[in-house]
C-alpha cells in the first residue's frame, strides 16, 4: 500500500535555513512522502532570493512535488498537513539591536538570552499567533511544528492564548549537543555513530537544561565517561587546534564548546546545555566581544550577515542562474534534522522519543505545573506524551524558577500592552529584565528597557514608563 503524501508549508520561507530544510525533506521522501512544498513569508524580496533555487532542488529530486512560494496566507495555508514555522520578526537588523543595546550597558547581548531575548520575544509572540490563526482558518487539521525563537517565550504565549491548538514547540539545540556527545563517546565506543545511538534523559527549560543520563543501545550508562571528558576539554576534542576552528562554524562556536568545562565544574553530576554560559558566565561572554575601530561591537548578527547569509544567498543565486543544484554547497544541517523525525512521528505514529517544550503538568514533581519545560516526550499521531522525570535538584530548580518567571513576565507584558495597559506593560517587562540573571541591577534594567522601547517602536505594543521611575 502506497504511503499517504503530505503537503507542508515553511513559514519564514525567506530564512537562510529554508534551503537545508528542503534538502532534508527531499532526502527523506521515503519516510515522509510529499505532494507539495510551500514557502510563505511576508517579505517577498527576501524569499525571492531563495525560492527559485529551492524550486530547482525540488523539481530535480521529484518533479511530481508541487512547489509554491507566496506572500498570501490563504494560498500558503490552504490544504497543508504540516507547518514548519521559523519566523524572525524584525529580521537580522532587529537581532543586531537585541544584541548591541544590552552590550552598551555592560550586559550580555544574545538573541534568546537576557534582555535581547526578551525583546525578541515581544516581537515574536504576535507573529507566531498570527500564523496559528491562518493555519486554523485554512487547514484546521494541520500540525504546526514551531521552532521560532525565543522558543520558551513563544511556547508560554501559545500555552496561554491557544492551548488547544495543534502546535508543538521544539528546538534544535539539543540535537547539536547530542551529536557532540556522540562524537566524544564514539571515540571509545565504535557502536556510537550518531545521536540516535544514544538513550538520553534531560530536563530543563529551552536553552536552559541538563542531561542526567546518557546510555548506549545496550543500556550501559556513559554519563560518567562523558563528564570526565567535559571536565577536561568541554565539548571540544583533545586534538582540536584553538587557533583553527576546524569543523566548528567559527571561533565563537569553539569557545562555546570549550565553555562546557566551566559549566560542568559547577555541578559535575550532569552535562549542561551550553546556553547556560550566558546566564552564569556573563562577564566572560562580554570579555570575548570584539569591537570595530569606531567602538561598535561585532555580534552574532553581524557574523551571520557576513557569513551564512552571503554564502546561502550567493549559492541560491548560482543554482537559479544555472538551473541545477548539481554540486551545490548547500548542506542539510541539524536545524532541519529533527523536523522530519517529528513530522514522521505525527504522520505515522512512530512513537519517536523527542525533546519538546511542553507544559510541565507534574512531569517535574517539584516544579510549577504550568511552566513550559523541555523534557523527553513520546510522539505519535495524537501528539505528544511527556515522560515523568521526578524531582529535580535544588540548584537547577532555583535557576529554572528564576528563568521561567522572566519568561512569564514577558508574556504578561505583551498581554498588558495588547489590552491597552501601557504602564502595566512597562512594569512587567521591567520586572522581567530586573529578574534576569544576566542583568546586574534594576537601574541597568531601566536603561536597557528604555533603549529597547525606542528600537522596537514599530513592533511592540505601547509601553509607558511610570512617572515615579523618571529621574
Amino acid at each position: 500500500m502506497e504511503k499517504k503524501k503530505f503537503s507542508v508549508v515553511i513559514a519564514g520561507g525567506g530564512s537562510t535555513y529554508t534551503p537545508e530544510i528542503i534538502l532534508m525533506l527531499l532526502e527523506n521522501l521515503d519516510r515522509l512522502p510529499l505532494r507539495c512544498i510551500k514557502l510563505y513569508d511576508n517579505d517577498a524580496d527576501r524569499q525571492g532570493k531563495l525560492a527559485p533555487a529551492c524550486q530547482v532542488l525540488v523539481h530535480e529530486k521529484d518533479p511530481s512535488i508541487q512547489f509554491v512560494a507566496t506572500t498570501d496566507p490563504e494560498t500558503a495555508y490552504t490544504d497543508v498537513d504540516f507547518c514548519l514555522a521559523h519566523i524572525r520578526v524584525g529580521q537580522l537588523p532587529m537581532r543586531s539591536l537585541d544584541e548591541k543595546i544590552p552590550l552598551k550597558h555592560g550586559v550580555v547581548g544574545q538573541e534568546t538570552c537576557g534582555p535581547g531575548g526578551m525583546a525578541y520575544g515581544m516581537r515574536s509572540i504576535p507573529g507566531v499567533l498570527e500564523n496559528i490563526e491562518y493555519m486554523e482558518k485554512y487547514s484546521p487539521n494541520c500540525w504546526m511544528l514551531n521552532y521560532s525563537n525565543p522558543a520558551a517565550i513563544v511556547a508560554e504565549a501559545t500555552r496561554r492564548v491557544c492551548p488547544d491548538s495543534r502546535v508543538i514547540n521544539i528546538c534544535d539545540m539539543p540535537i547539536g549537543l547530542e551529536n557532540n556527545m556522540a562524537d566524544i563517546l564514539g571515540r571509545t565506543h565504535p557502536d556510537i555513530r550518531g545521536r540516535k545511538d544514544l538513550d538520553i534523559r534531560y530536563f530543563g527549560l529551552n536553552h536552559f537544561g541538563w542531561y542526567t543520563s546518557v546510555k548506549n543501545a545496550e543500556g550501559t550508562e556513559l554519563l560518567p565517561e562523558l563528564l570526565a571528558h567535559q571536565i577536561k576539554y568541554g565539548n571540544t576534542s583533545p586534538d582540536d587546534d584553538p587557533e583553527d576552528a576546524g569543523h566548528y562554524t567559527d571561533r565563537s562556536w569553539y569557545e562555546t564548546a570549550l565553555k562546557e568545562k566551566d559549566l560542568v565544574a559547577l555541578d559535575p553530576t550532569v552535562s549542561w546545555n551550553t546556553y547556560l554560559q550566558y546566564y552564569l558566565y556573563g562577564d566572560d561572554m562580554i570579555k570575548h566581544v570584539e569591537y570595530r575601530e569606531d567602538g561598535t561591537p561585532i555580534t552574532r548578527a553581524d557574523q551571520v550577515v557576513a557569513g551564512r547569509e552571503a554564502r546561502v544567498f550567493g549559492e541560491c543565486a548560482r543554482i537559479a542562474q544555472e538551473g541545477t543544484g548539481k554540486d551545490t554547497t548547500l548542506k542539510v544541517g541539524i536545524h532541519a534534522e529533527f523536523i522530519v523525525d517529528l513530522a514522521t512521528a505525527l504522520a505515522f505514529n512512530t512513537h519517536e522519543r523527542m525533546l519538546l517544550i511542553v507544559p510541565n503538568e507534574g512531569s517535574l514533581e517539584n516544579f510549577d505545573d504550568d511552566a513550559m519545560v523541555e523534557i523527553p516526550c513520546i510522539v505519535g499521531k495524537d501528539g505528544y506524551e511527556p515522560l515523568s522525570i521526578g524531582r529535580i535538584p535544588t540548584f537547577q530548580k532555583g535557576l529554572m524558577e528564576e528563568q521561567v518567571a522572566c519568561e512569564k513576565l514577558v508574556v504578561d507584558a505583551w498581554q498588558a500592552g495588547e489590552a491597552g495597559d501601557a504602564q502595566g506593560a512597562y512594569l512587567k517587562l521591567l520586572q522581567a529584565f530586573t529578574l534576569s540573571k544576566t542583568v546586574p541591577s534594576a537601574n541597568v534594567a531601566v536603561k536597557i528597557l528604555d533603549d529597547l522601547i525606542v528600537a522596537n517602536k514599530d513592533y511592540w505594543p505601547t509601553l509607558t514608563k511610570p512617572e515615579w521611575l523618571e529621574k
